[in-house]
């Protein structure tokens, strides 16, 4: 157990308070973990890994793993962290969410000792009474202490009641499971504190909370993000994941192993100064092994050696088209889905990265006849128009 818990606070940013953590994992009970999912996206990457990854140590010890889906909080429009709440979303959404969170995340945990829960279970119950007592906990001052209320408030941007809410139903989340442990990324630290806090006034024990470290994301500047097309998706396919590994900065690139991987921190140093291009290969191999089984790392570089020489692969996907009259080369784009929109497909253009065939396509203007071509953007994307 020793071993095991200085793995984890070697990992952790924070810990509220280390003498409880230990006195918690001493007692000899069976904990419950805590770590809240946003059911607006439910797709894992790499960077939810980290997090998954500590809880995978304390479900070695014994304990007991829940997940909160916010689907309460996600049905009427919870603060995005930014400028502006979030899109409400529907009752199926979140249990959708639900459903592909378990399926992810048991890639990493064990599914006998991980169970997923729905926030509504509690909140839709409460009544105008419980809200009131639930607020009187809280005062106003101390909430617009947290960074992106304070800095939309004092700015005059919109910020509505039940935002300032949020922190306080996220809190409540943690007095109905009587939480020993919440887990979450540094970006969360106020909202747990909260429920560390809400807890003590309920009469429960507080709970511990652990932050752990943000994962930089592909550009090497931002935290990895679905949004800002900066990540590695864990359901991604062996191909894709091998090309992106490729990618990371090279100044990133012991972070990503040890955050990401049970590789030995003193190996990864080697192979990074020994030869950098042959430690990101030696990622690539890893997270590929872990996510989709040691038999699809040959393929992967196979085909990653191929297209970096500049060939196209011969297991591309196939888009059937109705006829061979001629079109548009950004409207074609669009067609096949490589692009969102027209003025996407020309951006792609103009930056140079389509090709049609191997030769590279510049003007915006320009059409062709699909059939039998193969459709190319950047250096991963390929399509046969057939």
């Amino acid at each position: 157990m020793d071993d095991k818990l200085d793995l984890i606070k070697r990992k952790a940013v924070d810990i509220f308070s280390e003498e409880e953590l230990e006195q918690k994992l001493k007692s000899g009970r069976k904990l419950t973990i805590k770590l809240g999912a946003d059911p607006s996206r439910p797709d894992l990457h790499l960077g939810h890994t980290v997090v998954l990854r500590a809880l995978k140590t304390f479900q070695e010890m014994g304990h007991e793993v829940v997940f909160v889906i916010g689907d309460f909080t996600g049905m009427i429009g919870d603060p995005s962290g930014k400028s502006k709440t979030r899109p409400a979303l529907t009752f199926e959404q979140t249990r959708k969410a639900g459903e592909t969170y378990f399926n992810q995340v048991t890639k990493i945990l064990d599914k006998d000792k991980t169970r997923i829960a729905y926030n509504s279970e509690w909140l839709s119950k409460m009544n105008f009474k419980d809200i009131i007592e639930l607020t009187s906990k809280y005062t106003v001052a101390r909430i617009l202490e947290r960074d992106d209320f304070k800095n939309r408030y004092e700015n005059n941007l919109p910020l509505s009641m039940h935002e300032l809410l949020y922190p306080l139903m996220q809190g409540y989340d943690s007095v109905a499971l009587n939480a020993d442990i919440e887990i979450g990324g540094t970006d969360q630290t106020f909202n747990l504190l909260v429920g560390r806090e809400l807890q003590k006034d309920y009469g429960q024990e507080r709970q511990v909370v652990l932050t752990f470290p943000l994962l930089v994301g592909l550009d090497g500047k931002e935290k990895m993000s679905k949004s800002l097309d900066n990540y590695i998706g864990i359901d991604e396919s062996p191909e894709v994941m091998y090309e992106k590994a490729m990618k990371i900065p090279d100044e990133v690139l012991m972070e990503y192993f040890r955050l990401t991987t049970d590789i030995d921190i003193k190996i990864a140093e080697e192979w990074i100064k020994e030869d950098v291009v042959k430690a990101h290969k030696k990622y690539a191999e890893e997270i590929i092994k872990m996510y989709h089984g040691e038999d699809k790392i040959a393929i992967a570089e196979e085909r990653y050696n191929q297209v970096a020489k500049g060939g196209i692969p011969e297991d591309i996907k196939e888009f059937n088209i109705e006829n061979n009259d001629k079109i548009n080369i950004c409207d074609l784009l669009v067609k096949v889905g490589f692009a969102s929109s027209k003025s996407e497909a020309k951006r792609m253009v103009i930056g140079k990265g389509v090709k049609v065939n191997g030769e590279t396509i510049e003007d915006i203007g320009c059409t062709i006849e699909p059939k039998e071509k193969i459709l190319q953007f950047g250096k991963n994307k390929f399509i046969k128009i057939i």
